[in-house]
């Protein structure tokens, strides 16, 4: 099956941002840019308005006891920009399904339908306690599929009554139903979750993993879905540190690496191997908490999952290296790309003005919105003519 045109979309680092991959690193010297950005309106707007203006679709907003609310603080940014869609992440255990699916419909009406939904079922149980969610991790999976099917069925119109497992609810409707409908994008990498994609996803997403375990994935939720009669998009979550030649684009991410004190990164470790997730499990074998030989397949740098839960890998190179690396994803049947790079607003000026005319040109990807967005071309400067 071939995949369609390929799809960009950036990220929005509610958390804060700066530029190293973690606060500080060992501190900032005289004479050196850094600090901390924090997620204000005001600049979180500048990153939704690069990410806009140089060609992402949408971007996404993590949930967590570690960032701020991903629906409040995209409702907020819808007015702040154009065109840009927000894949809000949201957990099922902390809302009713009714409330949700009421919550989207609300959204997609006041922002001109510009809402994507990121399920994500939770892998670390001391936060999901902290947000009252004492379930393990398969009844966490089996509470998704359960409060998926309530909700699809209400934005069918359907009057749901359901007394499941872990969802009941009696009476649900929406007089009002959502236009359009938001796709459901869902990862996870363990049997339980694979399960839950194959029969509600509309996009499968995976962490950034060496090709060849991409292509298994993809394998893997592509039989359990047509077993179910269904067809689902794919979608991979990197990071980019993407410059003009493959040696600058190195050469910053190793001076990333440099700037963390190697406690931090011990510490850090440490918390991940307590994780349920298999996702995390996953990316931590990539690296085994090592700084050395963290290129784990072509232009594929594990650095980032050293110091960083969550997708842990960033694509390196020049431009034309990454838009190779990212063509090669493409060809496996990847066709969502969800990006990021720090700084945020840096690095989606970087990867939009460097890749994405890479990838026009080559065909795989075409440039969203209304014509005359794009980057323009340089023009020759004023009174520079020859006398």
């Amino acid at each position: 099956m071939s995949p369609g045109p390929l799809t960009a979309h950036w990220f929005l680092p509610t958390y804060g941002d700066g530029r190293q991959l973690v606060g500080g690193g060992h501190g900032v010297g005289v004479g050196s840019a850094g600090g901390v950005r924090p997620a204000s309106i005001g600049y979180l707007t500048q990153v939704a308005r690069a990410a806009e203006q140089v060609g992402f679709v949408g971007a996404l907003t993590p949930t967590g006891a570690w960032c701020e609310d991903a629906w409040l603080t995209t409702a907020m940014l819808v007015a702040q920009t154009e065109r840009l869609k927000f894949l809000v992440a949201f957990r099922p255990g902390s809302v009713s399904p009714t409330l949700a699916a009421q919550m989207a419909a609300t959204y997609q009406r006041h922002s001109g339908g510009r809402l994507l939904l990121n399920v994500v079922t939770g892998g670390e149980p001391t936060e999901q306690r902290a947000y009252g969610d004492f379930l393990d991790k398969d009844a966490r999976y089996r509470r998704t599929g359960e409060f998926l099917q309530v909700v699809r069925a209400l934005w069918r119109g359907e009057k749901v009554d359901l007394d499941g497992e872990q969802v009941r609810v009696e009476g649900a409707f929406l007089d009002r139903l959502p236009d359009p409908v938001p796709p459901v994008y869902f990862g996870g990498s363990s049997p339980a979750a694979g399960d839950v994609a194959a029969e509600h996803a509309d996009v499968y997403l995976t962490w950034g993993e060496p090709p060849a375990q991409v292509a298994e994935k993809i394998a893997w939720i592509r039989t359990l879905a047509a077993a179910r009669g269904r067809t689902i998009r794919f979608g991979i979550r990197l990071h980019v540190i993407t410059r003009d030649t493959s040696e600058q684009a190195w050469a910053h991410a190793e001076s990333l690496v440099e700037a963390i004190d190697p406690a931090t990164i011990e510490r850090v470790q440490a918390g991940l191997a307590r994780s349920e997730s298999e996702g995390q499990r996953r990316m931590r074998s990539l690296h085994g908490g090592s700084t050395a030989n963290l290129e784990v397949a072509p232009n594929l740098w594990a650095g980032v999952g050293l110091v960083r839960g969550g997708a842990g890998t960033a694509l390196v190179g020049s431009h034309s290296e990454v838009a190779e690396r990212i063509a090669e994803y493409h060809a496996l049947g990847i066709e969502e790309f969800i990006l990021s790079g720090h700084p945020h607003l840096e690095e989606a000026w970087w990867f939009g003005e460097g890749v994405l005319p890479i990838l026009e040109r080559r065909g795989i990807w075409n440039r969203p919105g209304a014509q005359g967005t794009s980057v323009p071309e340089s023009r020759a400067v004023p009174f520079a003519a020859a006398q």
